[in-house]
């Protein structure tokens, strides 16, 4: 029964995207189906938004369609298995006229495609900034890694409460071979990635990576102290993948082709192997050891001030995409410690998110379509999945989303003052927030400490969310011309215009 619903899904969003002859790549992260798109213009968005396992439509690089954690990761093969049959179903006629031409007609085809690239590159021409575009592509090299962290993580948490209790002694050294076992290796999977998003040989760039994970590097010395396995974890990965790209293009560049097969990988993995080994793991191993010392002595010493600064920027660091930027930080801080401290941090924006839309609901009784929207996508909120609360109530409202980072920074000094006063802790795996974030959590004053904080910062949140929607986030007029539903029978549309990437989302 859930296959055929998730197939449902899909087979209600294929149309509505222009079919299969419309889609040029399927991907999904953790609560979107990300699709490439040949044609923009024939993209149903008011008919995507009104299906009910849609929570919003988000467009970026990609067409993005929020339908949540887990969800997204059933109903993507669907859509895949649906898009394959159609195409080989499809008649090889070059005589057929394009889907494009009929469904616009009189409008040629030329004139459709000239008219979806302009829109295309309109919305790209917003966000294509050098700057963003480089942490997107780092983001798109850390995102498929976030479902074996999540798991290794709850493993490593479940692990820790068995051996805290004394329970299952023979099951607990199984359990921490499994959680550790990626994270040991995690610098491989960044060093594969990285290529392949670079435009390298993706198993080349893993090869180089391992090295820095290899145990035969403790007898090599540079800078006059020996290496360390493991020394510079992701940040030495993702540089010597960089490199070993750069080294690449230049081979395939002079090398000539009859050698290419056995000098372009050699001189790849050598030259980028020694860099790295005499000169990169030890960088990065400086670069991570003083990311860690930063964050820990930032919410030692001004823990309520720092965290005020980071759950109330949260939210605008997503709108300008420039959240992406801490993907990394993050794997390092739990490479070095076990969980990063900044993601419980950066989940009150969430909390003040929730505590904006709720009051939202409250002061305007009579918009039917914004209430039903709101009841709609809470449930996701507090689960951590915030587009359609900030693409279908805060942001275009205005007012409540300034409320809402008053909210999350309310939840961020919370937590960043217990982090002050010692209770430190942290998220064993990035991408949930929210509820979702408590069988991740970890930390040094035990689990019933810890989960109380967290959930102590949510209630700040939400309750200081809230607060300041219902009392500031509307003005008179706002209220006046808001607090009425002209079309209640009209769909609840969560619209948004951009997106920069929750991967946290």
């Amino acid at each position: 029964m859930s296959t055929d619903k998730n197939r449902a899904t899909a087979a209600a969003i294929l149309p509505l995207v222009g079919g299969p002859d419309n889609i040029s790549s399927i991907a999904h992260c953790m609560t979107r189906l990300r699709i490439g798109l040949h044609d923009r213009s024939l993209v149903q968005d008011d008919a995507l938004r009104a299906l009910p396992a849609v929570m919003g439509v988000v467009e970026d690089d990609t067409y993005q369609i929020v339908l949540g954690p887990g969800t997204v990761a059933r109903v993507t093969p669907e859509f895949e298995a649906l898009v394959e049959e159609a195409r080989a179903a499809a008649p090889a006629s070059p005589a057929a006229a394009p889907p494009a031409a009929a469904a616009h007609a009189p409008l040629t085809a030329d004139e459709l495609a000239a008219q979806g690239a302009a829109l295309k590159q309109a919305q790209k021409a917003k966000n294509a900034t050098p700057f963003k575009l480089f942490l997107r592509r780092i983001a798109n090299i850390f995102v498929p890694l976030i479902p074996a962290l999540i798991g290794c993580g709850i493993i490593a948490g479940l692990n820790g409460v068995l051996t805290n209790m004394g329970w299952l002694p023979a099951i607990v050294p199984a359990l921490a071979a499994m959680a550790s076992g990626f994270m040991s290796l995690i610098a491989v999977f960044v060093g594969y990635n990285t290529a392949k998003e670079f435009g390298g040989t993706a198993i080349l760039g893993g090869a180089v990576a391992a090295i820095i994970v290899f145990p035969g590097v403790a007898k090599i010395d540079a800078f006059g102290q020996p290496l360390s396995p493991g020394q510079g974890g992701v940040l030495g990965a993702l540089a010597a993948a960089l490199l070993a790209v750069q080294v690449e293009k230049w081979c395939r560049k002079w090398v000539p082709e009859a050698l290419d097969v056995l000098v372009t990988p050699t001189l790849t993995v050598l030259i980028s192997g020694l860099v790295t080994l005499f000169g990169l793991m030890f960088l990065a191993g400086e670069a991570s050891a003083a990311i860690g010392t930063f964050a820990n002595w930032l919410l030692a010493t001004g823990g309520a001030f720092a965290g005020l600064v980071l759950g109330g920027l949260f939210l605008p660091l997503v709108m300008l995409g420039l959240h992406q930027a801490l993907i990394p930080i993050h794997t390092t801080l739990i490479e070095q410690s076990g969980y990063t401290v900044l993601l419980p941090i950066l989940a009150m924006a969430g909390a003040g998110q929730v505590g904006a839309a709720i009051a939202v609901y409250y002061r305007l009784p009579r918009n039917g379509s914004l209430r039903t929207t709101i009841k709609s996508a809470l449930p996701a909120g507090f689960l951590g999945v915030g587009e359609p609360l900030i693409y279908g109530v805060s942001l275009p409202l205005g007012r409540p989303f300034v409320t809402a980072c008053i909210g999350g920074a309310a939840g961020g000094a919370f937590i960043g003052l217990c982090n002050q006063l010692g209770t430190a802790f942290g998220s064993t795996a990035i991408g949930p927030s929210g509820w979702a974030l408590f069988p991740l959590l970890d930390g040094k004053s035990g689990m019933g400490i810890t989960i109380a904080v967290y959930a102590g910062g949510l209630a700040v949140g939400y309750l200081v969310g809230f607060a300041a929607t219902y009392f500031f986030g509307f003005t008179r007029q706002m209220l006046t011309d808001l607090n009425t539903d002209p079309d209640p029978a009209a769909p609840a549309s969560p619209a948004s215009e951009t997106d920069k990437e929750p991967a946290l989302a």
